[in-house]
């Protein structure tokens, strides 16, 4: 298995310096030329953007493209993005990649999972929004709002109870969101309306790639999936559909996943026990309007 264990960066990576500065020539283009042009035409390629710039800050997180990771953070430090303070991101991604804690409802930050015993206690119609939400369709149309309710409330709790890291992951997000919103006011010729709308479908399309990245399983190494997809998703998210190999080499970059994955196909599709799917087509075909998990965890609590 040629190179497996070369997983930190050597130098600079061009092919993720590259795509940086695609990133935002569309980024200008789309807030900009296009949004003058059509608007419909600047929203669509302004979400496209955004998405590429939250998949290449999960690149930065993981140790690229520079060796310093003041250089790589300072890359993706304008939150373009609006919602997510990347610090934040940082630190609950990294605290997910605990395999052992994958799709846990506490100590996985990026689980969808409930504890059953808090499920129970729920209104219903909030069991009805988040069991909506475990369809294709519901994530795309209320995932967004419904992560980042979860999210917010459980950073204000953990600022309450006096957690510095977490504040300070905020107050970060003030400068870098400043940043955003001179762009936004100034420069881009989106309404404000329709930045909004476009950072809102960013984050739609990203859910599209957490939608079932993990599953329940009773080993830790049949959470991660594999789909096998070759489409503009699969190079918007960077190669993270391949999300076991992602997770078994996590500072491998992302232009490197393919070739890991098609020479050692069969040890990795071993390795998650099959959880596999051909495409993102296949995954729409079954999943648009179907719940593909329970939101109470399935095997919670641990036996």
């Amino acid at each position: 298995m040629r190179d497996m264990h070369k997983q930190a960066p050597v130098g600079v990576e061009w092919p993720t310096l590259g795509l940086v500065i695609l990133c935002y020539g569309a980024f200008v283009s789309g807030t900009v030329w296009l949004a003058a042009w059509w608007l419909p035409a600047g929203m669509v390629v302004t979400a496209l953007a955004l998405a590429l710039h939250s998949s290449l800050s999960h690149e930065v997180l993981h140790g690229h493209p520079f060796r310093s990771r003041f250089l790589s953070e300072a890359l993706v430090f304008p939150a373009i993005g609006l919602f997510i303070p990347y610090i934040r991101f940082r630190d609950t991604h990294l605290a997910h990649h605990l395999d052992s804690r994958l799709t846990d409802p506490y100590d996985d930050p990026e689980s969808n999972y409930q504890d059953p015993a808090v499920w129970a206690q729920l209104p219903a119609w909030r069991q009805k929004v988040l069991t909506f939400n475990n369809t294709l369709a519901g994530r795309l149309l209320i995932g967004p709002l419904v992560a980042q309710e979860a999210f917010m409330r459980a950073d204000w709790r953990a600022i309450r109870a006096g957690d510095r890291a977490v504040l300070k992951g905020w107050l970060w997000h003030i400068p870098s969101l400043v940043l955003a919103l001179w762009w936004m006011l100034s420069a881009s010729q989106l309404p404000v309306w329709a930045y909004l709308v476009s950072a809102y479908c960013a984050l739609s399309i990203l859910k599209i790639r957490t939608f079932l990245e993990h599953q329940a399983h009773e080993r830790a190494r049949g959470r991660t999936v594999i789909i096998e997809d070759k489409g503009p998703l699969a190079w918007i998210f960077l190669n993270n559909n391949l999300h076991v190999v992602h997770h078994m080499h996590p500072r491998m970059p992302w232009y490197r996943l393919p070739v890991l994955f098609r020479e050692n196909r069969d040890r990795y599709l071993s390795r998650n026990d099959g959880y596999y799917y051909r495409s993102y087509g296949e995954v729409f075909r079954r999943y648009l309007w179907a719940r593909k998990d329970p939101v109470p965890h399935p095997l919670w609590p641990k036996q």
